[in-house]
C-alpha cells in the first residue's frame, strides 16, 4: 500500500461520494486529511465515517475571496483533489441559461478558483475529477460533456504553467454514488443493472473505484498531464 505518512491532503468536495472515497483512502495511507464542501453537516457526517487525521472546513467554492482566505490561513498542502460540483442536466434547449451558467460555475470555476489560489509543498500534485462524457458525449448531457472537457484541457494546461506541481485528471462513468439518491430504489437499481449490462465491465462503478485512481495519480511522480479513464469501457462501448 502506498504510504501518505506526514503528508496533507485536501479533498474539495471530500463531504461525499467519490470525493469521501478519496478522503477516505488517504486518511488509512496515513495523510492528515483536510475535506472541505458548503454543507456543515455532510462534512461532520463523512468525517465518522472516514476516520482517522481529518479535518473540516466549510468553503464555498464560489466565493473566490473565501477561497483566497482559506489558502491563506491553511497554507500548502502535499495534494489537493477537487471532486465539487453541482451541475443541471438535461438537453441544453431545456436548461435556462441560468442553470447552465451555475453548473460551469460550479465544476469548472470552482476548480479553477482553487488551482488559482493554492499552494503546494514540494512534490505536490493537484487532481481533477471530470467525467466520461467528454469523450463520449450524450444528446441529453451536451452541457455535463463540455464542461469535463474544460476541466481536462485546464489539467493539461496547468501541468505545464504549475510543474513541477503534478496535474492530473480522472474521469469517470458511471459511479453509484448518492448522486442518484433522488430516485426510488427500483428506478435506480434498474438503472444501474441495464447500464452494467452495457458495459464491458459488467457492473456498474463505485466510489472507491475512482479513489483507487486519484491516489495511483497522488503517488506517481512521472504522472503529469494525463486523464485517466475509469468508466468501465463506457468511453468504448
Amino acid at each position: 500500500m502506498d504510504t501518505f505518512e506526514g503528508k496533507q491532503v485536501l479533498v474539495v468536495g471530500g463531504s461525499s461520494g467519490i470525493g469521501e472515497a478519496a478522503a477516505k483512502a488517504f486518511a488509512a495511507r496515513g495523510a492528515a486529511v483536510t475535506i472541505v464542501s458548503r454543507n456543515e453537516g455532510k462534512l461532520k457526517s463523512a468525517a465518522a465515517q472516514i476516520g482517522g487525521n481529518v479535518k473540516t472546513v466549510v468553503l464555498d467554492t464560489g466565493d473566490a475571496q473565501a477561497v483566497e482566505a482559506f489558502f491563506a490561513a491553511e497554507g500548502a498542502f502535499d495534494h489537493i483533489v477537487i471532486s465539487a460540483a453541482q451541475t443541471a442536466t438535461g438537453p441544453i434547449r431545456k436548461l435556462t441559461l441560468d442553470e447552465a451558467r451555475n453548473a460551469m460555475d460550479s465544476k469548472f470555476w470552482g476548480a479553477y478558483r482553487i488551482a488559482r489560489a493554492a499552494k503546494f509543498n514540494e512534490g505536490g500534485s493537484l487532481t481533477f475529477v471530470s467525467g466520461f462524457l467528454s469523450v463520449r458525449p450524450s444528446k441529453t448531457s451536451v452541457l455535463q460533456g463540455a464542461i469535463n472537457a474544460a476541466v481536462e484541457a485546464l489539467s493539461r494546461g496547468l501541468a505545464l504553467e504549475l510543474s513541477p506541481v503534478r496535474v492530473n485528471t480522472v474521469s469517470p462513468g458511471l459511479i453509484a454514488t448518492p448522486l442518484w439518491s433522488k430516485l426510488s430504489d427500483d428506478a435506480r437499481d434498474s438503472m444501474f443493472e441495464g447500464a452494467a449490462a452495457k458495459l464491458p465491465a459488467q457492473r456498474v462503478g463505485q466510489p472507491e473505484d475512482v479513489a483507487n485512481a486519484i491516489v495511483y495519480l497522488a503517488s506517481t511522480p512521472f504522472a503529469t498531464g494525463s486523464t485517466v479513464l475509469v468508466d468501465g469501457g463506457g468511453a468504448i462501448s
